[in-house]
């Protein structure tokens, strides 16, 4: 026989998908089995048609998940709905121009109904920025100094105390702020009042509050400032913690100093998670109602001191609640919520879209 010939028995152990390997020691034969293109298909085959069968529990699990997602959209625009379809005949028997109109409300006639914005959006925005301007960077401190110097003994229980502050109701930190917080910095807002009265921040007009009781806008948005400090703290230490060991590590190996690490590495990492933090943190600013309406007392119309009183839009829609007996004058209302809802909608979006971007 040739020597490139195989006997029939080895022909036979090819085609059945095995090769004969002969024992070096004992002389004897063994055969191995060797994987076929026939065996691969199969293979493949039954991968993919496991792939495209779904178990009874994740057809529930993605079903709940659907009407879950589906139902919270539907409340949303059902909300939107209502506010527009309420606030369509008040706002087509109003005598002045809604977004113009800077006067006092006058909704209980209904011939002569006059209401609009612009004192509660400029109040709002201005409580909302005081606010933001004082949270964002001791949030920021707060964020650094538990991600990256604070002992890990002490982080989960200085974390934990923080996020406390979130669960104090608005009424508290109303009381706070009314019969504490006021009547503390009175002496201070007269100490700015003296050197810098001309100028129309600090301005105190005759009808302004006065400033024994410390009522005003600017102790407002410190204590709004406090209210939103946990959700900006907590949304930033979360994204700062997230940077990546190596980047850090390398720092440090190049002789950086803890400080420029944050500055080089943590801060340019996390910048896009504490914007989008604090623009949650406004929205939720632009909402408060009893911690607002509490500290701040309602102003003619707003002249753009910081000393003078004012309504925002939650406030005035609920100082006005003895006026929802009647729809057409409830409606008025619903309308400066309507913008309110619309505003709030906007600044979540912008936190939604620098999250994504990152």
């Amino acid at each position: 026989m040739a020597d490139n010939e195989l006997p029939d028995n080895g022909r036979e152990d090819l085609r059945a998908g095995s090769v004969t390997s002969a024992d070096p020691v004992g002389g004897s034969s063994q055969a191995t089995p060797v994987a076929t293109d026939r065996d691969d298909s199969a293979a493949v085959g039954t991968a993919s048609a496991g792939a495209g069968v779904k178990r009874p529990g994740d057809r529930v699990f993605e079903t709940l998940s659907t009407i879950s997602a589906a139902l919270i959209t539907v409340i949303i625009i059902a909300v939107g709905l209502f506010l527009m379809i309420q606030a369509f005949n008040p706002l087509r028997l109003n005598q002045e121009n809604f977004f113009t109109y800077g006067g006092g409300w006058q909704t209980a006639n209904l011939e002569e109904m006059k209401f609009g914005i612009p004192n509660l959006f400029f109040t709002t925005i201005t409580v909302s920025i005081i606010a933001l301007l004082i949270a964002m960077p001791v949030a920021l401190g707060i964020a650094i100094f538990l991600s990256n110097y604070a002992p890990k003994k002490l982080v989960r229980p200085l974390a934990t105390l923080i996020d406390m502050l979130a669960a104090v109701p608005s009424i508290v930190y109303g009381l706070w702020g009314a019969q504490v917080l006021g009547p503390k910095l009175s002496g201070f807002y007269e100490w700015i009042h003296s050197w810098g009265g001309d100028f129309v921040l600090f301005k105190q007009y005759q009808n302004s509050p006065s400033f024994a009781t410390g009522g005003n806008m600017l102790t407002g948005g410190i204590v709004l400032a406090i209210m939103i400090l946990p959700i900006i703290a907590a949304t930033a230490r979360e994204i700062f913690v997230q940077t990546p060991p190596g980047q850090i590590e390398s720092a440090l190996a190049l002789g950086a100093t803890r400080w420029e690490v944050i500055r080089m590495t943590v801060l340019p990492f996390g910048l896009s998670g504490y914007i989008a933090g604090s623009m949650l943190g406004l929205g939720r600013a632009l909402g408060e109602t009893m911690a607002l309406y509490m500290v701040i007392p309602t102003g003619p119309e707003f002249r753009g001191s910081l000393f003078d009183g004012g309504s925002t839009f939650a406030t005035a829609i609920a100082s006005a609640s003895a006026e929802f007996n009647n729809p057409t004058s409830a409606g008025a209302y619903i309308s400066a919520g309507l913008v309110l809802f619309l505003l709030t909608f906007i600044v979540n979006s912008i936190a939604r879209a620098i999250v994504n971007k990152k």
